[in-house]
């Protein structure tokens, strides 16, 4: 669920180990509603900072797709005044220039050095107009996260809206070890990135998952009739897939455990809201189940009578002695026999009465013919 990935990029990292990490997953084509899910991770992450609920101190937004204003306007609306925007959110703008176009066109070198990959328009918006170098990226990204205040240590959010759009500029092993990077880094709590699947080959995917301990999927509530799918009620598909989608979460716990988490994500305006759905997420459980001839569960009548069913080992009860049968005879039964009484009895008298009991063993040879203690091969005449 949201709030369980939420909770995990709270808590951050431990000694020893790497930062936490979310992969936001959508499909840019059949579910626009990823990016409004990513909003709603950031400005989370940013409000437990603000609050001193978290281990970081401050989040710092890598922004490709959006402006730097949608998430600031965001963040005011879920609750963050203009201090706690200012003390806790630094804005990496790769949006606005990210190739320093505007700047040549502009011929601003009067006012700022065309050398510099970054400037600052606002406090805690910087622009950033060399996206094609990631060591200056990283590098950048580190020294906005060194600038929040805190006592000794300060940790440090990190979101990067999105990897589909870096993948236009860096290859994927520079990207990927940027991630890397970003997470190895003593200073960062946790890092969240949102990548569109739909626009990348599989393999692409499988690489930034296997550098994430959480997955998020957005997937279409409603499916498109030109994939060969029935559209699901009267609704638009674009009306219905703008306000509704399907939120699977895998987390991958510390112990090798992965735990699946299944939710309803729905946009009301600017609000952005995440429903369980138990109904709907005992399908899919029953979707996982194989597809196989027989019948795997038992009916009402069938489960009543297996608790009928009595074990040869079980305690009886009810009232009455427990017996427990183990192949011979009950003592009872024994009681009630008068020959295996009167037995039993002659037994007993014939029995040395010694202080302590002692055994004996008893050896009858097959035949006269066999030596005591022989120890010859008895296969020794055979002609093997």
């Amino acid at each position: 669920m949201a709030d369980a990935a939420v909770r995990c990029l709270r808590d951050g990292r431990l000694d020893g180990e790497h930062a936490p990490a979310l992969a936001v997953q959508g499909s840019l084509h059949c579910c626009p509603l990823a990016a409004r899910a990513m909003l709603h991770l950031a400005a989370a992450v940013a409000s437990n900072a603000a609050a001193g609920k978290a281990q970081a101190r401050g989040l710092v937004v890598v922004a490709f797709d959006r402006s730097p204003e949608v998430y600031l306007d965001f963040m005011r609306r879920s609750g963050l005044d203009s201090n706690a925007l200012g003390r806790c959110v630094r804005i990496l703008d790769c949006y606005s220039d990210p190739l320093g176009w505007k700047q040549n066109i502009r011929s601003q070198s009067h006012q700022e050095d065309s050398g510099t990959p970054c400037s600052t328009n606002k406090d805690n918006i910087t622009i950033f107009r060399s996206v094609k170098d990631v060591d200056k990226l990283l590098c950048s990204i580190i020294d906005l996260g060194r600038g929040f205040e805190g006592e000794s240590k300060t940790y440090f959010s990190v979101a990067v809206d999105s990897i589909s759009s870096m993948l236009r500029h860096a290859s994927l092993q520079s990207i990927s070890g940027l991630l890397s990077n970003l997470r190895s880094h003593d200073q960062i709590s946790s890092i969240l990135w949102l990548i569109h699947s739909d626009l990348h080959e599989p393999k692409f995917s499988r690489a930034f998952e296997c550098l994430s301990t959480m997955v998020a999927c957005v997937e279409p509530e409603g499916v498109d009739s030109v994939y060969g799918e029935d559209r699901m009620g009267n609704i638009s598909f674009l009306e219905h897939n703008y306000s509704k989608a399907k939120f699977h979460v895998r987390l991958k716990r510390r112990n090798g455990r992965v735990k699946h988490l299944y939710e309803e994500l729905r946009v009301e305006g600017y609000e952005v809201k995440f429903l369980s759905a138990s109904s709907l997420s005992m399908e899919v459980n029953q979707s996982l189940l194989p597809k196989v001839q027989f019948n795997l569960e038992l009916s009402e009548k069938e489960r009543t009578d297996r608790a009928n069913v009595v074990l040869p080992f079980e305690h009886q009860g009810k009232g009455e002695p427990i017996r427990i049968y183990d192949g011979r005879r009950s003592l009872p039964e024994a009681q009630q026999d008068p020959d295996l009484t009167k037995t039993a009895l002659l037994d007993e008298t014939k029995a040395p009465k010694s202080a302590t009991a002692k055994g004996e063993i008893h050896y009858i040879r097959d035949s006269d013919d066999e030596r005591p203690d022989s120890d010859e091969d008895p296969d020794d005449d055979l002609d093997i």
